[in-house]
């Protein structure tokens, strides 16, 4: 039986990859010894490879600039950086030398996004996503970004109270988006649904709370799928179940241009 480290490396892994090359006993990660760091700080030890984020940016707009010409899409690709990931200040201005927008999760988030706005690091009309459950903090936060004049800041809306939440906070007309609750896989210990509106209500909520608000309009539909993007019948099944809700959606609201999948590239 192999009981070793590095047996276990080579039973679940094609090692080593692409960033890793070994030099005798030694681990190089993009050629850097991994020795020598862990001499200096101890270990276990994370660190970050910042030009890793760049290049994972660029490969994901490589992706769907291929796609959109293979396919003659007449939609747009926007990258939205997930604050979540990371929130460290040089990870950050590095995913922002990329042109690329914002999504948040929490109230602080906000105060991120001023600061870069403020640093000149982030652009005016640059997407601002604002995901996550909106306590009273966050849609204050939220609020203010639009009330100072941040237009594309688009709250997603999780639940049937954040709307009059967000209206009665937000002096003029704003933007927003839906997230679908999609169901987890059944092999999950928290098989249960995900924040967001359930596929069936989304066409009712519409209907009962945007549609006839002079204030409020709706330009996304959100949905996340906590395995990733993954080529198996679950993923293509939530999909298509996601896809016939934005059919109907769009037949009756013309403003709903955009239909975002949340996902993200680690570094």
């Amino acid at each position: 039986m192999n009981t070793k480290y590095i047996d276990l490396i080579d039973q679940t892994y094609f090692f080593p990859q692409e960033e890793f090359t070994l030099e005798g006993d030694h681990l190089k990660f993009h050629n850097i010894p991994l020795n020598d760091l862990v001499e200096e700080y101890g270990s276990p030890l994370k660190f970050t490879y910042l030009p890793k984020i760049s290049e994972n940016i660029a490969r994901a707009k490589n992706w769907f600039v291929n796609a959109i010409k293979k396919n003659d899409y007449k939609g747009k690709y926007h990258y939205c950086y997930c604050t979540k990931s990371s929130h460290f200040q040089h990870v950050m201005h590095e995913a922002l030398k990329n042109d690329i927008h914002m999504e948040t999760s929490s109230a602080f988030d906000i105060n991120i996004v001023e600061q870069l706005k403020k640093d000149g690091k982030l652009r005016d009309d640059a997407y601002v996503i604002c995901n996550g459950f909106k306590r009273e903090q966050y849609i204050e936060n939220i609020a203010r970004l639009i009330n100072n004049g941040h237009d594309n800041c688009i709250p997603i809306i999780d639940n049937y109270e954040e709307i009059d939440l967000l209206s009665d906070s937000i002096k003029n007309t704003f933007k927003v988006g839906i997230r679908i609750a999609s169901e987890e896989e059944p092999k999950f210990e928290f098989y249960t649904s995900r924040l967001g509106i359930g596929y069936k209500n989304i066409v009712p909520f519409y209907e009962n709370q945007i549609k006839d608000n002079d204030k409020v309009e709706l330009k996304m539909l959100h949905f996340f799928i906590n395995t990733g993007i993954r080529d198996n019948a679950y993923y293509w099944n939530e999909l298509v179940k996601c896809l016939k809700v934005y059919v109907r959606l769009k037949k009756i609201c013309p403003s709903l241009g955009q239909f975002e999948h949340w996902w993200r590239f680690s570094h």
